[in-house]
């Protein structure tokens, strides 16, 4: 991991508007753009090498050419073009569930989202939704009702659970709405996830597919987010893939009743071939960008830890760490380092302030955790809720490198809630980090005798072993087996 502050841009391109027939029954119909602009092809080739970077890069092997394959498929059914060539279909390595498209036929999935699916179809169905929200143009839309509401700047694009405004210095608010990662993890309104289900759920069936497969992958996605939130500390705190905002179930009810008004026999979901493709994917953090278990976030490489405080959750991206809570937020990561701490906090925090600067001057102080030198600073700043303390705190992990913890809490909290975790930073002995090993998606075949409970003991997992066996094949509780089926376990 190549940690450093950074933003990725999702900026969007202008098209003309065409009229659309009506998508499924009585729903209405729905404008769509009919082209690929020349500005959408710019803007998108320059916006997608920073989105790999934000969301963990492409991800290598042969899932990847799969995806291409059928995400190029299903993006010519949007008419945003006829040649299959001008879609860039990319499977990230990432371990939250999440697809996106931009303009310019750039189209987005994350391999975690991948391991939920069970079939093409389902595959196809996710893309479809994506390419739907670019082919009605929501980004531009959803950009435009942000800026209408005068929303600033999040703190370095993550930090999205407190939106800044007049900030007492400006590197609070360096990014404004409308570029980066901030952009794609703006909820889109209800209207337009419907929208974007029905245009999913055309593209399905003008593929060739079931069109009722979005429907099912909207279940799954529904029973993952409750599992994750049963799970203590590792439910994400990013955004997830179709926000849930419009009720699962209704929505889940919703894509069934649009599939069965398509008009369309399909049954094709391709589940062997998808099945075959998926075998062997990796599943959940990657190593080499560092693990989270529970409350722990530990990096082999980098040969690090440290313990997120109680009812908080972590997020993992290429670049930094995440973690929120009810009160605060924090961002652990990695600036050049001198070999001066208290340099190292002022260049920090004067990357926050930009161009203009204005941080508060004042005096790092200086500790010892758990054997490296550390120091830190709280500045007050002000925020659209009211004002509120951000501190980086760093420390020497010696060999000319340095990590630093960025918190934002409520006034006169300083460190407050994350007291606990600043204290947690610790060295991983060469032994600890050789014991981190990845995740994988083993496809099985099932045997005689074989029973939704003796398969999920083999799940990689010390807890909720059957619960992510049901959920990651979409079985209910009470399934039962048959000799010759293909079912998914996670292993080491």
């Amino acid at each position: 991991m190549n940690w450093k502050l950074s933003l990725a841009c999702a900026g969007v391109g202008m098209a003309a508007l065409a009229a659309a027939p009506a998508v499924v029954g009585q729903q209405r119909a729905i404008r769509t753009t009919s082209s690929i602009s020349a500005q959408d092809k710019a803007s998108g080739a320059k916006q997608h090498p920073e989105l790999l970077k934000e969301f963990g890069g492409a991800y290598a092997g042969p899932q990847a050419r799969y995806v291409e394959s059928v995400g190029r498929r299903i993006a010519v059914q949007s008419g945003l073009s006829n040649a299959q060539s001008d879609f860039t279909v990319t499977l990230l390595n990432s371990p939250v569930n999440n697809a996106f498209a931009i303009p310019g036929g750039y189209v987005y999935v994350t391999r975690q989202l991948m391991a939920l699916m069970n079939d093409e179809a389902e595959l196809a169905g996710v893309l479809g939704h994506e390419v739907g929200h670019v082919a009605a143009r929501h980004g531009q839309r959803r950009q435009q009702a942000a800026q209408r509401n005068a929303i600033g700047g999040a703190l370095l694009g993550v930090l999205t659970g407190a939106l800044l405004g007049d900030s007492g210095f400006a590197g609070l608010i360096q990014k404004g709405i409308g570029t980066g990662s901030q952009l794609l993890t703006l909820r889109f309104s209800r209207t337009q996830e419907y929208e974007a289900d029905d245009l999913g759920i055309r593209y399905l069936a003008s593929g060739g597919y079931d069109p009722r497969a979005l429907s099912g992958m909207l279940a799954s996605l529904a029973a993952q987010s409750n599992l994750d939130a049963r799970v203590t500390g590792s439910a994400r705190t990013m955004p997830e893939w179709a926000s849930t905002h419009p009720d699962p179930a209704s929505r889940v009810a919703r894509a069934s009743k649009g599939a069965a008004s398509s008009g369309s026999k399909s049954v094709v979901r391709n589940r062997d071939a998808f099945l075959n493709a998926l075998d062997g994917l990796l599943y959940g953090d990657d190593p080499r960008q560092g693990v989270i278990e529970g409350n722990r976030f530990r990096h082999p490489d980098l040969r690090l830890s440290f313990t997120a405080p109680t009812g908080f959750g972590m997020e993992n991206s290429a670049d930094a760490v995440s973690v929120t809570g009810s009160g605060g937020q924090a961002q652990f990561g990695a600036a050049p380092y001198s070999g001066n701490l208290a340099t190292y906090i002022d260049n920090v925090f004067a990357k926050l302030g930009g161009a203009n600067g204005g941080v508060p001057e004042g005096e790092a102080r200086r500790t010892t955790i758990n054997g490296m030198p550390a120091a830190w600073r709280t500045v007050r700043a002000n925020s659209q809720s009211g004002a509120v303390d951000a501190t980086v705190f760093a420390y020497d992990f010696g060999d000319g490198k340095a990590y630093h913890f960025l918190l934002l809490t409520a006034a006169g909290q300083g460190i407050g809630p994350f007291n606990t975790m600043v204290q947690s930073v610790q060295r991983l002995s060469p032994q600890e980090a050789a014991a981190i090993k990845p995740r994988r998606v083993d496809v099985l075949t099932v045997k005689a005798g074989d029973t939704v409970q003796s398969l999920s003991r083999q799940m990689a997992y010390s807890d909720y072993q059957l619960e992510r066996f049901l959920t990651i094949n979409a079985l209910a509780a009470n399934a039962s087996l048959r000799p010759g089926q293909r079912v998914k376990i996670v292993t080491w």
